[in-house]
Protein backbone atom coordinates (compact mmCIF):
# COMPACT_ATOMS: atom_id res chain seq x y z
CA UNK A 1 0.00 0.00 0.00
CA UNK A 2 1.34 3.62 -0.53
CA UNK A 3 2.55 5.48 2.24
CA UNK A 4 1.80 8.30 3.74
CA UNK A 5 3.80 10.35 6.39
CA UNK A 6 1.73 13.23 8.22
CA UNK A 7 4.14 16.00 9.60
CA UNK A 8 2.70 17.73 12.48
CA UNK A 9 0.34 14.79 13.05
CA UNK A 10 0.44 15.76 16.94
CA UNK A 11 -0.80 19.60 16.51
CA UNK A 12 -4.66 20.33 16.83
CA UNK A 13 -5.62 20.23 13.18
CA UNK A 14 -2.71 17.14 12.38
CA UNK A 15 -4.56 15.21 15.01
CA UNK A 16 -8.07 15.11 13.63
CA UNK A 17 -6.11 14.26 9.70
CA UNK A 18 -4.60 11.56 11.04
CA UNK A 19 -7.21 10.00 12.92
CA UNK A 20 -9.50 10.61 9.64
CA UNK A 21 -6.23 9.01 7.64
CA UNK A 22 -6.40 5.95 10.06
CA UNK A 23 -10.16 5.73 9.82
CA UNK A 24 -10.14 5.39 6.17
CA UNK A 25 -7.62 2.81 6.30
CA UNK A 26 -4.52 4.37 5.57
CA UNK A 27 -1.95 3.77 8.06
CA UNK A 28 -0.35 6.79 8.29
CA UNK A 29 3.16 7.71 9.69
CA UNK A 30 3.00 10.35 12.56
CA UNK A 31 5.98 12.56 12.46
CA UNK A 32 7.24 16.09 13.73
CA UNK A 33 10.00 17.27 15.72
CA UNK A 34 8.92 17.01 19.42
CA UNK A 35 9.80 13.57 20.74
CA UNK A 36 7.45 13.75 23.76
CA UNK A 37 4.19 14.77 21.71
CA UNK A 38 4.71 12.57 19.08
CA UNK A 39 5.36 9.24 21.56
CA UNK A 40 2.45 10.16 23.80
CA UNK A 41 0.33 10.33 20.17
CA UNK A 42 1.95 6.91 18.92
CA UNK A 43 1.15 5.61 21.92
CA UNK A 44 -2.31 6.28 22.08
CA UNK A 45 -3.67 5.61 18.42
CA UNK A 46 -1.43 2.54 17.68
CA UNK A 47 0.89 4.09 14.25
CA UNK A 48 4.12 3.91 13.52
CA UNK A 49 5.79 7.56 14.15
CA UNK A 50 9.26 9.34 13.60
CA UNK A 51 10.78 12.17 14.94
CA UNK A 52 12.84 14.54 12.49
CA UNK A 53 13.12 17.99 12.73
CA UNK A 54 14.02 19.96 9.41
CA UNK A 55 17.34 22.02 9.88
CA UNK A 56 18.95 19.46 7.93
CA UNK A 57 18.26 18.99 4.55
CA UNK A 58 19.75 15.83 4.48
CA UNK A 59 17.62 14.04 7.67
CA UNK A 60 14.53 15.47 6.03
CA UNK A 61 15.42 13.33 2.66
CA UNK A 62 16.61 10.39 4.29
CA UNK A 63 13.56 10.46 6.70
CA UNK A 64 11.31 10.89 3.35
CA UNK A 65 12.94 7.85 1.15
CA UNK A 66 10.57 5.10 1.87
CA UNK A 67 7.11 7.54 1.77
CA UNK A 68 4.96 7.55 -1.40
CA UNK A 69 3.21 11.60 0.38
CA UNK A 70 4.01 13.72 2.93
CA UNK A 71 0.90 15.80 4.36
CA UNK A 72 2.33 18.98 6.12
CA UNK A 73 -0.17 19.71 8.84
CA UNK A 74 2.27 21.59 10.78
CA UNK A 75 2.18 25.56 11.16
CA UNK A 76 3.34 28.12 10.41
CA UNK A 77 3.93 26.96 7.11
CA UNK A 78 6.78 29.22 6.06
CA UNK A 79 8.53 27.53 8.52
CA UNK A 80 8.06 23.87 7.42
CA UNK A 81 6.59 23.77 3.46
CA UNK A 82 10.43 24.63 2.27
CA UNK A 83 12.08 22.20 3.57
CA UNK A 84 9.72 19.43 3.40
CA UNK A 85 9.73 20.58 -0.57
CA UNK A 86 13.11 20.05 -0.92
CA UNK A 87 13.14 16.77 1.33
CA UNK A 88 10.14 15.43 -1.24
CA UNK A 89 12.15 16.92 -4.53
CA UNK A 90 15.36 14.76 -2.85
CA UNK A 91 13.69 11.61 -2.39
CA UNK A 92 11.03 11.64 -4.64
CA UNK A 93 8.02 11.89 -2.51
CA UNK A 94 4.69 13.68 -3.42
CA UNK A 95 3.87 16.37 -1.13
CA UNK A 96 0.15 17.74 0.35
CA UNK A 97 -0.45 20.53 2.36
CA UNK A 98 -3.28 22.82 3.99
CA UNK A 99 -1.09 26.35 3.89
CA UNK A 100 -3.27 29.55 3.48
CA UNK A 101 0.00 31.34 3.54
CA UNK A 102 0.10 33.15 -0.08
CA UNK A 103 3.63 33.26 0.21
CA UNK A 104 4.26 29.89 0.70
CA UNK A 105 2.04 28.93 -2.39
CA UNK A 106 3.84 31.50 -4.31
CA UNK A 107 6.91 29.87 -2.95
CA UNK A 108 5.97 26.12 -3.79
CA UNK A 109 4.78 27.28 -7.60
CA UNK A 110 8.26 28.54 -8.32
CA UNK A 111 9.47 24.71 -8.03
CA UNK A 112 7.27 23.95 -10.63
CA UNK A 113 10.08 23.20 -13.06
CA UNK A 114 11.99 21.07 -10.57
CA UNK A 115 9.25 19.02 -9.70
CA UNK A 116 8.10 18.25 -13.05
CA UNK A 117 11.45 17.10 -13.66
CA UNK A 118 11.55 15.05 -10.29
CA UNK A 119 8.08 13.36 -11.23
CA UNK A 120 6.50 14.98 -8.06
CA UNK A 121 3.65 16.58 -6.88
CA UNK A 122 3.66 19.70 -5.10
CA UNK A 123 -0.14 20.82 -3.78
CA UNK A 124 -0.84 23.12 -0.90
CA UNK A 125 -3.53 24.38 0.08
CA UNK A 126 -5.74 20.98 0.60
CA UNK A 127 -8.24 22.37 3.14
CA UNK A 128 -10.77 25.38 3.46
CA UNK A 129 -11.10 27.66 2.67
CA UNK A 130 -9.26 27.18 -0.22
CA UNK A 131 -10.96 23.75 -1.42
CA UNK A 132 -14.39 24.60 -2.04
CA UNK A 133 -12.97 28.24 -2.96
CA UNK A 134 -11.00 26.60 -6.21
CA UNK A 135 -13.48 24.35 -7.18
CA UNK A 136 -16.29 27.45 -6.99
CA UNK A 137 -13.26 29.79 -8.79
CA UNK A 138 -13.06 26.87 -11.63
CA UNK A 139 -17.28 27.00 -11.93
CA UNK A 140 -17.18 30.27 -11.82
CA UNK A 141 -14.70 30.29 -14.82
CA UNK A 142 -16.19 27.81 -16.72
CA UNK A 143 -20.00 29.75 -16.32
CA UNK A 144 -18.20 33.01 -17.44
CA UNK A 145 -14.79 32.18 -19.14
CA UNK A 146 -14.44 35.60 -20.81
CA UNK A 147 -14.24 36.58 -16.69
CA UNK A 148 -11.37 39.36 -15.84
CA UNK A 149 -12.34 39.43 -12.39
CA UNK A 150 -12.93 37.38 -9.19
CA UNK A 151 -14.41 37.79 -5.65
CA UNK A 152 -14.16 35.19 -3.77
CA UNK A 153 -15.82 35.29 0.46
CA UNK A 154 -16.33 33.11 3.23
CA UNK A 155 -18.97 33.75 6.26
CA UNK A 156 -18.08 31.24 9.04
CA UNK A 157 -17.05 33.30 11.87
CA UNK A 158 -15.50 30.59 14.82
CA UNK A 159 -12.73 30.20 17.40
CA UNK A 160 -8.99 29.34 15.59
CA UNK A 161 -6.58 26.43 17.21
CA UNK A 162 -3.59 27.20 18.47
CA UNK A 163 -1.74 26.44 15.06
CA UNK A 164 -3.97 29.08 12.72
CA UNK A 165 -3.53 31.68 15.66
CA UNK A 166 0.58 31.55 15.60
CA UNK A 167 0.30 31.75 11.89
CA UNK A 168 -1.62 34.70 12.18
CA UNK A 169 0.75 36.26 14.65
CA UNK A 170 3.88 35.16 12.57
CA UNK A 171 2.18 37.29 9.53
CA UNK A 172 1.39 40.12 11.78
CA UNK A 173 3.09 42.54 9.74
CA UNK A 174 2.29 41.23 5.95
CA UNK A 175 -0.64 43.12 6.03
CA UNK A 176 -3.17 42.29 2.62
CA UNK A 177 -3.13 41.11 -0.63
CA UNK A 178 -5.16 40.77 -3.80
CA UNK A 179 -4.28 40.18 -7.52
CA UNK A 180 -4.28 42.37 -9.77
CA UNK A 181 -3.33 42.09 -13.61
CA UNK A 182 -1.62 38.68 -12.92
CA UNK A 183 0.45 40.34 -9.96
CA UNK A 184 -0.24 39.88 -6.36
CA UNK A 185 -0.16 43.64 -4.94
CA UNK A 186 0.38 44.74 -1.29
CA UNK A 187 -2.55 46.11 0.36
CA UNK A 188 -3.32 47.30 3.76
CA UNK A 189 -5.29 45.05 6.04
CA UNK A 190 -8.98 44.88 5.52
CA UNK A 191 -8.52 47.42 2.59
CA UNK A 192 -12.08 47.29 1.08
CA UNK A 193 -15.55 46.29 2.79
CA UNK A 194 -18.18 45.11 0.93
CA UNK A 195 -21.80 43.61 1.53
CA UNK A 196 -22.16 40.15 0.69
CA UNK A 197 -24.98 37.94 0.38
CA UNK A 198 -23.43 34.67 1.34
CA UNK A 199 -27.01 32.83 1.38
CA UNK A 200 -28.52 34.14 4.44
CA UNK A 201 -28.78 37.44 3.38
CA UNK A 202 -26.12 40.44 3.10
CA UNK A 203 -23.03 41.05 5.49
CA UNK A 204 -20.40 42.56 5.42
CA UNK A 205 -17.04 41.58 4.49
CA UNK A 206 -13.05 42.41 4.54
CA UNK A 207 -10.75 41.83 2.34
CA UNK A 208 -8.17 38.89 3.67
CA UNK A 209 -5.00 37.89 2.23
CA UNK A 210 -6.25 34.63 1.83
CA UNK A 211 -4.21 31.81 -0.28
CA UNK A 212 -7.06 31.68 -2.50
CA UNK A 213 -5.45 35.04 -4.01
CA UNK A 214 -3.26 33.13 -5.60
CA UNK A 215 -4.68 29.34 -5.36
CA UNK A 216 -7.62 31.17 -7.52
CA UNK A 217 -5.38 32.71 -9.92
CA UNK A 218 -3.59 29.85 -11.00
CA UNK A 219 -6.60 27.35 -11.36
CA UNK A 220 -8.63 30.30 -13.43
CA UNK A 221 -6.43 32.27 -15.16
CA UNK A 222 -8.33 35.31 -14.34
CA UNK A 223 -6.36 37.92 -13.49
CA UNK A 224 -7.81 39.96 -10.90
CA UNK A 225 -8.54 37.90 -7.62
CA UNK A 226 -10.04 39.64 -4.38
CA UNK A 227 -10.70 37.49 -1.34
CA UNK A 228 -13.31 38.08 1.30
CA UNK A 229 -14.47 37.13 4.59
CA UNK A 230 -17.15 37.84 7.03
CA UNK A 231 -15.90 39.58 10.33
CA UNK A 232 -18.16 41.40 13.00
CA UNK A 233 -17.66 44.77 13.24
CA UNK A 234 -14.99 44.23 16.89
CA UNK A 235 -12.86 42.52 14.32
CA UNK A 236 -13.13 44.68 11.83
CA UNK A 237 -12.23 47.28 13.69
CA UNK A 238 -9.34 45.44 15.55
CA UNK A 239 -7.83 44.51 12.01
CA UNK A 240 -8.23 48.53 11.04
CA UNK A 241 -6.00 48.82 14.32
CA UNK A 242 -3.70 46.37 13.24
CA UNK A 243 -2.42 48.70 10.38
CA UNK A 244 -0.95 50.94 13.31
CA UNK A 245 0.04 48.34 15.52
CA UNK A 246 1.50 45.92 13.06
CA UNK A 247 5.50 47.22 13.04
CA UNK A 248 4.55 46.53 16.72
CA UNK A 249 3.13 42.93 17.06
CA UNK A 250 6.12 42.06 13.93
CA UNK A 251 8.78 42.59 17.26
CA UNK A 252 10.08 39.20 17.93
CA UNK A 253 9.23 39.72 21.79
CA UNK A 254 6.44 40.08 21.49
CA UNK A 255 5.52 37.85 19.29
CA UNK A 256 6.89 34.80 21.59
CA UNK A 257 4.75 36.33 24.43
CA UNK A 258 1.64 36.36 21.96
CA UNK A 259 2.50 32.30 20.59
CA UNK A 260 3.01 32.02 24.27
CA UNK A 261 -0.68 32.88 25.44
CA UNK A 262 -1.82 31.55 22.04
CA UNK A 263 -0.70 28.50 23.26
CA UNK A 264 -3.24 27.92 26.15
CA UNK A 265 -5.82 27.21 23.64
CA UNK A 266 -7.02 24.76 21.73
CA UNK A 267 -9.49 24.68 18.78
CA UNK A 268 -13.16 24.32 19.13
CA UNK A 269 -15.20 20.72 20.43
CA UNK A 270 -16.50 17.58 18.58
CA UNK A 271 -20.09 19.29 19.38
CA UNK A 272 -19.39 22.60 17.66
CA UNK A 273 -17.45 21.02 14.93
CA UNK A 274 -20.00 19.00 14.37
CA UNK A 275 -22.72 21.59 14.29
CA UNK A 276 -20.89 24.33 12.62
CA UNK A 277 -20.90 25.02 8.47
CA UNK A 278 -19.66 27.79 6.06
CA UNK A 279 -21.36 29.71 3.26
CA UNK A 280 -18.90 30.02 0.35
CA UNK A 281 -19.37 32.61 -2.33
CA UNK A 282 -17.80 33.98 -5.43
CA UNK A 283 -18.52 36.71 -8.11
CA UNK A 284 -16.92 36.37 -11.44
CA UNK A 285 -17.13 39.73 -14.24
CA UNK A 286 -16.19 40.92 -16.86
CA UNK A 287 -15.23 44.14 -17.75
CA UNK A 288 -18.00 44.98 -19.72
CA UNK A 289 -20.48 44.35 -17.25
CA UNK A 290 -20.95 40.47 -17.71
CA UNK A 291 -21.21 38.90 -13.75
CA UNK A 292 -22.05 35.50 -12.75
CA UNK A 293 -22.60 34.49 -9.12
CA UNK A 294 -22.37 31.11 -7.11
CA UNK A 295 -22.04 29.63 -3.69
CA UNK A 296 -21.78 26.33 -1.94
CA UNK A 297 -22.72 25.49 1.92
CA UNK A 298 -20.11 23.44 3.43
CA UNK A 299 -19.41 21.70 6.85
CA UNK A 300 -17.69 22.96 10.17
CA UNK A 301 -14.34 24.48 8.46
CA UNK A 302 -12.77 22.29 10.48
CA UNK A 303 -14.33 19.32 9.31
CA UNK A 304 -13.60 20.51 5.85
CA UNK A 305 -10.63 21.06 6.33
CA UNK A 306 -9.89 17.30 7.80
CA UNK A 307 -11.69 15.57 5.12
CA UNK A 308 -10.06 17.69 2.28
CA UNK A 309 -6.62 17.28 3.45
CA UNK A 310 -7.09 13.24 3.32
CA UNK A 311 -8.85 13.27 0.07
CA UNK A 312 -6.54 15.25 -1.47
CA UNK A 313 -3.63 12.77 -0.14
CA UNK A 314 -5.87 9.91 -0.95
CA UNK A 315 -6.35 11.08 -5.01
CA UNK A 316 -2.87 12.00 -5.02
CA UNK A 317 -1.45 8.26 -3.84
CA UNK A 318 -3.89 7.37 -6.26
CA UNK A 319 -1.78 8.92 -9.01
CA UNK A 320 -4.83 10.80 -9.86
CA UNK A 321 -2.97 14.61 -10.02
CA UNK A 322 -0.22 15.73 -12.37
CA UNK A 323 3.50 16.34 -11.72
CA UNK A 324 4.73 19.69 -10.96
CA UNK A 325 2.45 22.55 -9.30
CA UNK A 326 -0.99 22.17 -8.45
CA UNK A 327 -4.02 23.58 -7.30
CA UNK A 328 -6.71 21.66 -5.92
CA UNK A 329 -9.35 22.59 -8.76
CA UNK A 330 -6.75 22.54 -11.18
CA UNK A 331 -5.82 19.09 -10.76
CA UNK A 332 -9.14 17.50 -9.80
CA UNK A 333 -12.06 19.77 -11.63
CA UNK A 334 -14.45 22.03 -9.75
CA UNK A 335 -16.72 18.80 -9.15
CA UNK A 336 -14.13 17.85 -6.78
CA UNK A 337 -15.23 19.63 -3.69
CA UNK A 338 -18.79 17.47 -3.65
CA UNK A 339 -15.87 14.74 -3.14
CA UNK A 340 -16.25 16.12 0.28
CA UNK A 341 -18.89 14.79 2.56
CA UNK A 342 -21.92 17.72 3.19
CA UNK A 343 -20.94 19.82 0.89
CA UNK A 344 -23.90 21.55 -1.03
CA UNK A 345 -24.00 23.62 -4.48
CA UNK A 346 -23.44 24.79 -6.95
CA UNK A 347 -26.21 27.42 -5.90
CA UNK A 348 -26.18 29.66 -9.12
CA UNK A 349 -27.95 32.93 -9.72
CA UNK A 350 -29.92 32.47 -13.01
CA UNK A 351 -30.67 36.05 -13.90
CA UNK A 352 -29.14 37.77 -16.65
CA UNK A 353 -27.75 40.63 -14.11
CA UNK A 354 -26.36 38.09 -12.07
CA UNK A 355 -28.98 39.72 -9.11
CA UNK A 356 -31.25 37.45 -7.43
CA UNK A 357 -34.35 38.79 -5.64
CA UNK A 358 -33.65 35.84 -3.13
CA UNK A 359 -30.59 34.20 -2.02
CA UNK A 360 -30.46 30.24 -3.94
CA UNK A 361 -29.36 28.63 -0.35
CA UNK A 362 -32.65 30.46 1.36
CA UNK A 363 -35.23 29.52 -1.84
Amino acid sequence: MPSLLIYGSYGFVGSLIAEKAIDRGLDPVLAGRDREQLREQVDEVGQPGRRFSLEDPDIVAEALEDVDCVLNCAGPFSNTADPLVEGCLESGTEYVDITGEIPVIESIRDRDDEAVDAGVTLLPAAALSTVPMDCLAAHLADRLPEATDLALGVDSFRVPSVGTVRTVIEGADDGGAIRRDGDLEDVPTAWRTREIDFGRGERPAVTMPMGDVSTAHYTTGIPNVEMYAVMPQPARTALKFHRVLAPVLSAPPVQWTLKLLAGVREGPSERARERGSAYIWGEASTDDGERVVSRLRTPDPYVVTTDAAVTVAERVLAGDAGDGFQTPAGAFGPEFVFELEGVEGFFDESTPDGTSPVSPLLQ
